[in-house]
């Protein structure tokens, strides 16, 4: 079973007159950590209760879950597909994550947003027909039905918070973080229940409009509390008011906020999550006027990307 440790909490400078913190999910585990490396954990565990042979996951070049399974697959050798859609333009651009998952020889299966279906449905089929027993991560063909898993990972997390705010003699008033798929938003949001909804989780979009994503929230928690059509909104804050354009894309001031991170603090960010998420959570803080609080940044990951970003910008300068 791979092992899973606590992540360290460290304090850096303080925004709009807040205390702010963050905890160091990318100094998890191996293969870079991460929020995508106890997501992966939650995967592998559910695929191995199932007792499945071969693991297919879903993502662009720019994923880092796909990072981490594809390495985890490769340790437990256990054979790794991963559905692979272009971009919304069309592209399909070569990362450091897409360059580590080719060095585990996990196969790339390409496609476009429109066919997602169809190449996940002949891919298990054809597996299928070969004998494998294969786990695709998000369910059928239409990414439902495992919605309960990721989850899990998240809602330990907020135990793993609560503990670590006795340590450090602070109680956490928000929690901010990148929010893609939605597996750690639900999980946090199920953990903070948990705890009678202690503290005010905040999810800044990396790519979707908040309408999808709230359904798509609803979704997850009720798989994961197995409610029926409950409506857990009140629960949710996502805010998608600083996608610069869309998944991977971002601005001047994401990429001054990279760099000033690293040369302040030594954490890298990256322009897709990490980055995105802190400047979002900076203008949150600012346009909410919210003074006088302890704010916990939650840094899921994402190094690889932080090197694709400073290779990009080394030929500018």
């Amino acid at each position: 079973m791979l092992q899973m440790n606590k992540t360290p909490i460290q304090s850096i400078k303080s925004i709009n007159n807040n205390n702010v913190f963050i905890k160091r999910d990318d100094l998890l585990g191996e293969s870079f950590g991460g929020n995508k490396y106890r997501i992966a954990y939650e995967f592998f565990k559910d695929m191995e209760t199932r007792n499945k042979d071969l693991i297919i996951a879903y993502g662009n070049n720019r994923s880092n879950l796909c990072r981490v399974i594809s390495y985890l697959a490769y340790k437990k050798r256990i054979p790794c597909y991963i559905v692979s859609p272009s971009d919304d333009s069309g592209d399909r651009i070569d990362t450091f994550n897409s360059f580590l998952v080719n060095l585990t020889k996990a196969h790339y299966v390409f496609c476009n947003k429109n066919n997602v279906a169809d190449t996940v449905e002949k891919l298990i089929l054809d597996l299928t027909s070969k004998g494998y027993k294969p786990y695709y991560i998000n369910g059928d063909k239409y990414g439902k039905g495992n919605e309960k898993v990721p989850v899990h990972a998240y809602y330990k997390v907020v135990d793993e918070i609560v503990e670590q705010e006795k340590a450090i003699n602070v109680n956490f008033d928000y929690i901010f973080f990148a929010s893609g798929t939605g597996m750690t938003q639900a999980g946090l949001i199920a953990g903070n229940i948990n705890h009678g909804k202690k503290f005010k989780i905040v999810g800044i979009s990396i790519a979707r409009n908040v309408n999808n994503q709230i359904l798509k929230l609803n979704i997850f928690l009720n798989q994961y509390f197995n409610t029926n059509n409950y409506d857990y909104s009140n629960n949710i804050i996502f805010d998608d008011n600083y996608l610069f354009g869309g998944y991977g894309k971002y601005n001047n001031e994401i990429r001054k906020e990279i760099i000033n991170m690293y040369k302040e603090d030594g954490i890298p960010l990256d322009p897709t999550y990490t980055g995105k998420a802190f400047v979002g959570m900076k203008n949150y803080l600012s346009k909410n006027n919210i003074e006088n609080k302890n704010i916990l940044f939650i840094h899921t990951g994402g190094t690889p990307l932080f090197f694709d970003f400073i290779n990009y910008i080394s030929e500018k300068y």
